[in-house]
């Protein structure tokens, strides 16, 4: 009885296993540094607004109004804070929209499509939302303080208007006359201007709402 004792501890016993092999991590890229996925967030005509950043940056999407000439935008996907009756029209119907959710915001210019925010932290990559020709670099300026620039877009696809994107630190590579290529043509990174200015987007992100905002407006001289 003590033989089979003791060979039991011999081949289950309470000695010291061998240790793990070790195991190599390939180091993924930082959030924020990673190109987006070639997704469309809204579109005015016939013109696709696509992701500017990548989405695991994505703090929150919001769209909201403006009084300086921005056309209306069309978005994709679904509303988050949409109202009680369309809320229980989804849930009958029960086809949600297919897309990213985005939040209807408030703000002076009152609630609309004009403007579209793409929440993300301060120094995330910036993408271009179309293929273009930049026209435009110039400061951003808030309350008498430079905060970033904003990157004017003439996009090939709908030469009649220009895509303006704000809050952003150029790409020192960039300058008016470079083409750039939707969701793989870095223009640059997010400013901070939650600093400077309180977000609308903060009610529904952290970072303070920092966000790359995107807005379309008419070209100068085309046709209404």
């Amino acid at each position: 009885m003590l033989g089979i004792v003791t060979l039991l501890f011999t081949a289950f016993g309470s000695g010291p296993s061998p240790s793990p092999a070790p195991v190599t991590l390939t180091p993924s890229a930082p959030i924020g540094t990673e190109r987006p996925a070639p997704e469309v967030l809204a579109t005015v005509g016939n013109l696709r607004l696509q992701l500017p950043v990548a989405e695991s940056a994505i703090t929150a999407i919001g769209y909201h109004g403006a009084r300086d000439g921005a056309l209306e935008l069309d978005p994709v996907g679904r509303q988050a804070n949409e109202g009680l009756l369309l809320r229980l029209w989804r849930r009958i119907a029960g086809e949600p929209a297919p897309g990213p959710v985005w939040y209807q915001l408030g703000g002076a210019a009152g609630p609309g499509h004009h403007v579209l925010d793409v929440g993300t932290a301060v120094g995330t990559d910036v993408y271009a939302p179309v293929q273009g020709t930049v026209v435009g670099i110039a400061d951003d300026v808030i309350a008498g303080e430079v905060v970033g620039s904003r990157i004017d877009i003439r996009p090939t696809q709908a030469p009649a208007v220009v895509v303006t994107m704000r809050n952003l630190r150029p790409d020192p590579a960039l300058s008016v006359g470079s083409v750039v290529v939707a969701a793989r043509s870095k223009v640059g990174s997010v400013s901070d201007v939650a600093a400077v200015e309180r977000q609308a987007l903060a009610a529904y992100a952290r970072d303070g709402g920092n966000n790359v905002s995107i807005s379309v407006y008419p070209a100068a001289g085309a046709l209404p």
